[in-house]
């Protein structure tokens, strides 16, 4: 049976060609202007004739992601280790973290213009805003959900604080780490991308706020084709990763 399996990769090309195929056929029978709703056809003869912008502003945008994803996955580890280590200081800072979430990102992403200026800083930022509460939620799950055997056994062997903390709480919390790390692949993308929108003078936030400003749908749409490929080829490089690194849980 397993010889007539799917890969993944093979599924997610042929979802992808369907799609496309059939955004060409809405397009074909409803004659939507190219202004209104350009056919894929379009869409990629633009996106060669202007590869060599998009590809600029693509790197750009990458970058913010990456350094965004880093900054808020390393934040959001420390922050779940210290909510662990001290129920007190987890009695204090959970309910602050959980409040963060209900402010709206396009209402701090002002402010972390004016404080950080308007170039990769503020973006960086941005991104690692959003992913960092998926990170330390998840992280911090993992970390309290350790099986009470394997906490006894390490009590009775005299294990410290510390060491319960780092040889056997933060190992069984590592599929859930991961989770959270999957999940920050996925939503860093939003958080430069808005950061973008709000201000900047480069990245594909920037060039879809001006070329949809001129009525270039088409190229919009050429960059949201990039963005979407850099989020999932960012998405599975993680997925890979953490599948070698956390081998045991596959």
């Amino acid at each position: 049976m397993s010889k007539h399996r799917i890969s993944p990769g093979l599924r997610l090309l042929l979802v992808t060609i369907s799609l496309f195929l059939l955004w060409q056929i809405i397009v074909w029978v409803t004659k939507t202007p190219h202004f209104i709703l350009p056919g894929p056809i379009r869409v990629f003869k633009v996106l060669w004739a202007q590869r060599s912008l998009i590809a600029e502003h693509s790197l750009v945008t990458l970058a913010e992601i990456l350094l965004g994803m880093a900054l808020g996955c390393l934040l959001g580890f420390l922050s779940a280790m210290l909510l662990q280590w001290s129920r007190t200081l987890s009695s204090w800072l959970l309910p602050i973290l959980i409040v963060s979430q209900a402010i709206p990102v396009f209402a701090l992403a002002p402010i972390l213009m004016l404080w950080f200026g308007y170039g990769m800083l503020s973006k960086v930022v941005m991104a690692a805003l959003i992913i960092f509460f998926p990170v330390t939620s998840a992280c911090y799950d993992g970390l309290r959900r350790t099986s009470g055997d394997w906490l006894a056994l390490a009590h009775t062997m005299g294990a410290s604080k510390a060491q319960l903390l780092w040889q056997i709480r933060l190992p069984a919390a590592m599929p859930s780490l991961a989770s959270g790390l999957r999940v920050a692949a996925a939503t860093a993308p939003i958080g430069a991308v808005i950061g973008e929108w709000v201000g900047s003078s480069q990245g594909l936030g920037y060039l879809m706020l001006h070329a949809n400003a001129r009525m270039q749908v088409d190229t919009v749409f050429a960059a949201l084709i990039v963005l979407a490929s850099l989020s999932l080829l960012l998405y599975f490089s993680v997925d890979y990763l953490l599948r070698r690194l956390i081998y045991w849980t596959t």
